[in-house]
């Protein structure tokens, strides 16, 4: 009568790390980012390209399409297309929705096989004592960073991306998810915002206790840390960079 059930992720950055060694992981951070976490494409240096390209066409509208029994591909592809630019940011189901001309109902039914299928999860918003919190909003991140940058077609290297910070941010977020779940970590994850536009990138409570994360790739980068999130939780908010980040998946 028991029931089991697995969760499978891409390879995680300390499985990773262990396998290889510190020092060559560390060497690799950037090609990780860009092109993720998945066995093969690790295995396979110089063929990355090619193999995402065969992933999410199998994975992704292929096996999906099937499980789903979804009947219009061009409508998940757009959406996938959609989400996936949107990494970082607060995501509209009222807005999906008009941009490709279905209800809402069909997008947050979309979003939930996307889900299940773990080619994306939901980080909804943390909200308690203000009444200023944005309380309802979510943002929504792909577990695997290469299978997103496939999706919009975009495999460049770090230092010449527009949209580096917010591809570190699901990376490492993704990340601390899979840390967590390896750990058997009873932690919740969430952003926190408010009306104000300030803003914590991630935010875990644990026990009651509450701690904020800001991430950013660059650890010069100069970061306004809002007093109001910390005096109201009285908590602390650590700064997470790429000289630091093993900090946050141990």
């Amino acid at each position: 009568g028991r029931k089991w059930e697995y969760q499978l992720y891409p390879i995680s950055w300390n499985e990773f790390e262990d396998n290889v060694g510190y020092l060559k992981a560390q060497q690799q951070l950037e090609l990780r980012v860009v092109y993720g976490m998945y066995p093969d494409v690790i295995n396979n240096f110089g063929d990355e390209k090619d193999i995402l390209k065969q992933l999410t066409d199998s994975y992704l509208y292929k096996d999906i399409l099937s499980y789903g029994g979804i009947r219009k591909p061009e409508i998940l592809e757009k959406l996938l297309r959609a989400l996936a630019f949107q990494i970082g940011s607060e995501v509209s189901y009222n807005e999906l929705a008009q941009l490709l001309g279905i209800d809402k109902k069909t997008v947050s039914n979309y979003i939930d096989l996307l889900c299940q299928a773990y080619v994306v999860f939901k980080l909804p918003s943390f909200s308690k004592n203000l009444r200023n919190e944005i309380k309802t909003n979510q943002k929504i991140y792909f577990y695997d960073t290469g299978v997103r940058n496939m999706i919009i077609g975009d495999l460049n290297p770090l230092e010449v991306r527009q949209d580096k910070g917010n591809l570190w941010e699901n990376f490492l977020i993704a990340e601390r998810l899979k840390y967590n779940a390896y750990t058997s970590s009873l932690s919740k994850g969430y952003f926190w915002r408010t009306v104000q536009q300030q803003e914590i990138d991630y935010v875990e409570e644990n026990a009651g206790k509450v701690t904020g994360f800001e991430i950013k790739w660059n650890p010069k980068s100069k970061i306004k840390i809002p007093k109001t999130f910390v005096n109201t939780y009285n908590t602390e908010v650590k700064v997470i960079t790429k000289e630091n980040f093993r900090e946050f998946l141990k």
